[in-house]
């Protein structure tokens, strides 16, 4: 889908979950656009190293906060960060998994899903969008999963959490869409990073060739956005799967909206009469 155009070319990025995998090669791929950066995640060692290496190798300035985005003392930190720092472009990479059957993952961890997954991307979606709507411009990148559009067993909390990633930012998209304000969606499939090992899932859950790296994934997504894509799912070749998907949502909220009772429903009617 296009409906937005390219990136900003300078400026402090921020990502998340920049330690390793997709944020790391998102943070690498800004710093070659000449962006200064902002990188969080849980590992200070990683970032520091990180952060040294993106200097030396891009010439830009880069500053860490080490934070876990699921408590909510750090989250708020991290939060006057973004507003400090007059981002123009937050990736809202980090997440979790909690994978398992409900009868084997405690309630803890289902919230911890919750808060990093949902909380924190809402909350530093909401901070980023102040600055953006004070200068007029900006870019929000919220990491998503295909795994928003397929309940899964065994992924209840983390397939309900990227539903309303998915729904997030299309309802942010509509209410920007007559702005400067650029808001896209990344739908990754399985990619190859420590999220399966994190969430003690082997790998072998999907077939070998359906894993993109996540270079491939990062690039794939950047040219997305520079292309002006609202919603970008590098692994699906034809755009007409989506819009048929588009067009089945909005052809179901006109039925849904038909103000009348379906007849499959109308059990016993005639005899009430």
């Amino acid at each position: 889908m296009v409906g937005q155009a390219g990136g900003d070319a300078t400026g402090v990025a921020v990502v998340t979950g920049a330690s390793s995998g997709i944020g790391a090669v998102y943070a690498d791929r800004l710093a070659a656009r000449g962006h200064d950066l902002l990188l969080v995640a849980r590992r200070a060692d990683r970032l520091r190293q990180l952060a040294q290496e993106l200097s030396d190798r891009h010439g830009v300035q880069v500053q860490t906060a080490t934070a876990d985005l699921a408590e909510p003392e750090s989250l708020a930190r991290v939060e006057a960060l973004v507003r400090e720092s007059n981002a123009v472009l937050l990736v809202n990479n980090a997440g979790a998994g909690g994978l398992g059957p409900t009868a084997a993952i405690s309630a803890d961890r289902v919230e911890n899903v919750v808060r990093l997954n949902i909380t924190a991307l809402s909350r530093l979606s909401h901070a980023v969008l102040e600055g953006f709507r004070s200068r007029g411009a900006g870019t929000l990148v919220n990491i998503g999963s295909i795994i928003a559009l397929s309940p899964s067993p065994s992924a209840a909390a983390y397939s309900g959490s990227k539903a309303y990633v998915l729904n997030f930012t299309r309802s942010l998209q509509a209410e920007y869409a007559d702005t400067a304000i650029r808001i896209q969606l990344v739908q990754p499939g399985p990619i190859r990073t420590e999220f399966f090992t994190a969430a003690g899932v082997s790998e072998s859950v999907f077939p070998e060739d359906s894993y993109l790296t996540a270079e491939q994934l990062v690039d794939a997504a950047l040219a997305g956005l520079d292309a002006g894509e609202l919603v970008t799912t590098p692994t699906v070749a034809e755009t007409g799967i989506w819009e048929a998907l588009e067009a089945a949502r909005l052809a179901f909220m006109e039925a849904a909206r038909s103000g009348q009772v379906a007849e499959r429903y109308r059990v016993g009617e005639e005899s009430l009469a």
